[in-house]
């Protein structure tokens, strides 16, 4: 299978991935060919990459963080939390959804079980959505890579706990933020910008309530927006004073936020969040965690389609975790348009002077 922008995609091509609905179930599934109407109507839901068959590639599976049921379950959990808490009454002040640490902890057991059985070091968040599923899907995924990261610094079962559940629902205080802020496609006036901001201090107030969830998995939502140079919110806390569970957090939530789709702006490619993140380190983040971050995400995912500087475009077939920015790519269209008469691909790593211009 290859990964190619929706742009490319063309009447007969056949899914090779599926797409999820906001809960988690299936929209479109793997197999089924796609038409004119298929396409305008993923167009209209937000989606803008698609992985589909190819004969070329057909034997690249991109390695997924966690399984396919995982994953439905972890969202699915997401959203059922956040829909009880919308619905439900709030008496005095107090919300209180029972047994909501307990369901979640279980979730979070079962994605660190797909992550520590996984060959690899290197996350590659495969997952394509359609745009109402972000907030669902995006706390998944900051679950994934913090839990990923609480690995890699050797931390116990009850950290991880306490960290996977804190970022599951870091963004819990977007249930009390209205739907067109939030999918709004433009800037924040200033109003609207402090209503969106309060949702630190809002999840904060619904975790900190809850007796199965940790007070340290509640700072992962209250803390999330804070920066290393004390430029963030809602506090503007420096350094140390940001917990590590929620700077671990923080720059899981910015690198899969630039890495998805959002009404107003185009998804950026993991090379380029990686480095912003580089660039912000010590600035918005502490930069030795930016740089054990950073070891563990594929900067060109197996499944990537690229173009080369000879105008060849290729896809990825395999990494090189000692040598991140020179994969191995294999090629499907020649420099002339013409598709190779045999498989063949190049080792970036050896052939010094090919250089990827571009993910398309």
């Amino acid at each position: 299978m290859r990964k190619v922008s929706i742009q490319q995609i063309k009447p007969g091509n056949k899914l090779a991935k599926p797409i999820l609905q906001e809960n988690g179930n299936v929209l479109l599934g793997a197999g089924v060919e796609l038409n004119e109407r298929f396409i305008e109507r993923l167009r209209s839901l937000g989606i803008d990459m698609l992985f589909v068959e190819d004969e070329f590639t057909e034997d690249l599976e991109p390695p997924e963080a966690i399984q396919e049921a995982t994953r439905q379950k972890a969202v699915n959990a997401i959203y059922q939390t956040t829909a009880n808490l919308k619905d439900q009454s709030f008496m005095r002040g107090r919300t209180v959804a029972p047994e909501m640490g307990r369901t979640l902890k279980q979730v979070f057991g079962e994605i660190m079980n797909d992550v520590i059985v996984r060959d690899d070091v290197m996350v590659n968040l495969t997952n394509i959505h359609v745009t109402d599923a972000y907030l669902y899907q995006h706390a998944v995924n900051v679950a994934i890579l913090s839990g990923i990261i609480g690995i890699a610094k050797g931390f116990n079962r009850q950290q991880l706990e306490e960290l996977g559940i804190g970022a599951l629902l870091f963004d819990i205080g977007m249930t009390k933020v209205p739907a067109e802020l939030i999918n709004k496609d433009g800037p924040l006036t200033p109003a609207e910008k402090a209503l969106v901001e309060r949702h630190t201090t809002e999840g904060f107030d619904i975790l900190r309530k809850q007796h199965d969830i940790s007070l340290l998995s509640a700072h992962c939502a209250l803390q999330h927006h804070e920066r290393f140079d004390g430029s963030g919110y809602p506090r503007g806390l420096k350094q140390d004073e940001i917990h590590l569970y929620a700077q671990i957090v923080g720059i899981a939530d910015v690198y899969d936020a630039l890495t998805s789709p959002r009404p107003h702006r185009k998804r950026h490619t993991p090379s380029e969040a990686i480095e912003f993140l580089f660039a912000s380190g010590s600035t918005y983040f502490d930069y030795e965690l930016v740089k054990l971050f950073c070891k563990h995400i594929s900067v060109y995912p197996v499944a990537t389609t690229v173009l080369l500087n000879t105008g060849q475009i290729g896809v990825v077939s395999a990494n090189n975790s000692l040598a991140v920015h020179r994969p191995t790519v294999r090629i499907v269209e020649e420099a002339d348009g013409s598709r190779p008469s045999s498989v063949y691909e190049i080792d970036l790593k050896n052939e010094v002077s090919i250089l990827i211009v571009k993910e398309l």
